[in-house]
């Protein structure tokens, strides 16, 4: 009998010979067999948060960063929270880096104040719209790029990449107006918000490899136009309700905020997944 990849059971999403061992959701000690030397360490950093807006719609979160290798053994590992989103206008919350050993991912950007979206993760502390490396090899993508960690999204969709940035806001508060959605990726950028006396409709957050972003929320006046959450590593990103946006998925961005004390989605929480 011939084995094929459509038919050879052996193949799945853990590394080839290894057996996923351990979650981490939250930060705490780790016990390995004393007979292990070395893991295999997939981490996620925790997504950014969305911005909020006095008047019009704010941006999208940036997703949290994505690396992995092989790592010596550690007793401790560090999840990274995600950012957490809020009703007050300005540049959101930037989400946390996570760690094992020496397999690192920083956590997304939170958007910044106005309309441009965050930045997907690859720093300690992610600012602005470009992003830094998060892996072996990627390079720095600006506003509106694409690259492993991508850029936000300026009067634009999020940034694909590995890690997505958050799509842009729209600040015109009259009139028909769609917000920009996150950028697509393995993990993603929330969707941007939009306040209006007309008809308004929140950009959804990025779509995902493995999950969907959540939708963004649609109606007739200022209450309404939150972005969508973007989607996570191992989970959706939440739909945005009103004018407030959804939480993002696991490392996922958050979704933007609209205008009349919209509060901005949360960024998702980081994870790590330890294989041997």
């Amino acid at each position: 009998m011939t084995t094929t990849i459509y038919n050879n059971s052996s193949f799945s999403d853990s590394p080839y010979g290894l057996k996923l061992q351990q979650t981490f959701t939250t930060s705490g000690s780790v016990t390995i067999p004393s007979n292990i030397l070395r893991v295999y360490a997939v981490v996620i950093g925790g997504g950014g948060a969305g911005a909020t807006a006095t008047t019009g719609g704010a941006g999208g979160g940036g997703a949290g960063g994505y690396s992995a290798g092989w790592t010596y053994i550690s007793n401790t590992v560090t999840v990274g929270a995600g950012g957490a989103g809020t009703s007050t206008a300005g540049a959101a919350n930037n989400g946390n880096p996570s760690v094992y050993g020496m397999v690192f991912a920083g956590g997304g950007s939170g958007a910044l104040s106005g309309t441009v979206g965050g930045a997907g993760g690859g720093a300690t502390t992610p600012t602005g719209s470009t992003s830094t490396v998060s892996y072996t090899g990627a390079s720095i993508a600006g506003a509106n790029t694409v690259g492993y960690g991508a850029g936000g999204g300026s009067g634009a969709i999020g940034g694909a990449g590995i890690s997505s940035g958050g799509g842009a806001g729209v600040a015109t508060a009259t009139g028909t107006q769609t917000a920009f959605a996150g950028g697509r990726g393995l993990i993603c950028g929330g969707g941007g918000a939009v306040g209006t006396t007309g008809v308004g409709t929140g950009g959804a957050g990025g779509t995902g490899d493995f999950y969907a972003g959540g939708t963004g929320s649609t109606g007739t006046g200022t209450t309404f136009g939150g972005g969508g959450g973007g989607a996570g590593y191992t989970g959706a990103g939440a739909n945005g309700s009103a004018n407030n946006g959804g939480n993002g998925g696991s490392g996922g961005g958050g979704g933007g905020g609209a205008s009349t004390s919209g509060t901005a989605g949360n960024g998702g929480n980081g994870v790590v997944f330890l294989y041997y």
